[in-house]
């Protein structure tokens, strides 16, 4: 089954476009679903996050806050995905 990735962002917060850029260079695409959330769509989340952000969530749990890399990324996958099993 794939992760379900979630990345809280907005627009023009150039950490946001760094993760997802680390996200994609990771090389498994094909092992997650990715879904990206404004927060100012949404001011529980607007309120939440606020500056906090990127905030990385894997099947609804917050993974990397600010910053990461794609290896990061990839280990973080694979380790829930041996801990599912």
């Amino acid at each position: 089954m794939k992760a379900q990735v979630v990345i809280y962002t907005r627009p023009g917060c150039h950490l946001c476009d760094e993760a997802k850029r680390e996200i994609l260079a990771a090389g498994c695409a094909n092992d997650y679903d990715l879904r990206e959330v404004n927060i100012d769509a949404d001011p529980t989340l607007a309120a939440r996050y606020a500056w906090d952000i990127p905030v990385i969530a894997i099947n609804g749990v917050v993974a990397f806050k600010h910053r990461l890399t794609a290896p990061e990324f990839k280990h973080e996958l694979q380790r829930l995905k041996e801990n599912s099993t």
